[in-house]
């Protein structure tokens, strides 16, 4: 929402925390505005691109290595894309001089578990490297699947519980969904437009797992 109409006191705050924050050596952010990554497509559009994914059986992950998807790569200055989306999904987040984040608040969208250390989080790519490489990405040059695997504009990259990433692996929504219910109808938007950005292919069970997914919009 637009705010309007800042008064001379609210700007005055603002530069004295601002001030204060430069003192002790970190960068103080205002709450994240909606603590996520770019919102996918709605129900309906994401329900029109699964009809247009192409439908075949999984590729071979022979020749798979995480190492041909180079991540995390710097994004400007000291941050990589890690921290950014760190410092993009959490609220109040402040970073020391090497963008590390010491302090903030973040919610796991896929379990609802909120934490208040970094290192308790993971960077989940909603649609994982191995399953790309293995639903067309073997094919793609080593820039695109950098660009993959830091992709800030779409909803790829999310922060969630370390422990609930682990367990989804690369798994895809036929073989694995998130604990919180309440988040199907995200994980299959974003999912389905992961896919249809970056052209690859969906298997058959996956296909109808997003389907019923999407019918909980």
């Amino acid at each position: 929402m637009k705010r309007t109409g800042i008064t001379a006191t609210a700007t005055l705050t603002t530069v004295t925390a601002l001030a204060g924050a430069f003192l002790t050596g970190t960068v103080l952010l205002a709450p994240a505005a909606d603590a996520a990554p770019p919102p996918p497509p709605a129900a309906s559009t994401a329900s029109a691109h699964l009809a247009t994914l192409t439908v075949a059986p999984e590729g071979s992950e022979s020749g798979y290595s995480r190492d041909k998807f180079p991540h995390w790569i710097t994004q400007s200055g000291t941050c990589n894309t890690r921290e950014v989306v760190l410092k993009r999904d959490g609220v109040n987040v402040k970073t020391d001089s090497s963008c590390a984040a010491v302090s903030g608040t973040w919610k796991s969208p896929y379990d609802g578990a909120t934490w208040t250390k970094a290192s308790d989080l993971d960077i989940d790519h909603m649609v994982p490297l191995a399953e790309a490489w293995r639903s067309g990405a073997s094919a793609w040059t080593t820039a695109r699947r950098q660009a993959f695997a830091n992709d800030l504009d779409s909803s790829q990259l999310w922060a969630v519980t370390d422990n609930v990433n682990q367990a989804k692996g690369d798994k895809d929504p036929a073989e694995w969904t998130p604990p919180l219910a309440s988040f199907d109808c995200m994980y299959a938007r974003s999912w389905i437009d992961v896919k249809y950005r970056y052209g690859l292919t969906v298997d058959s069970a996956e296909k109808t797992a997003l389907g019923r997914l999407l019918g909980t919009c």
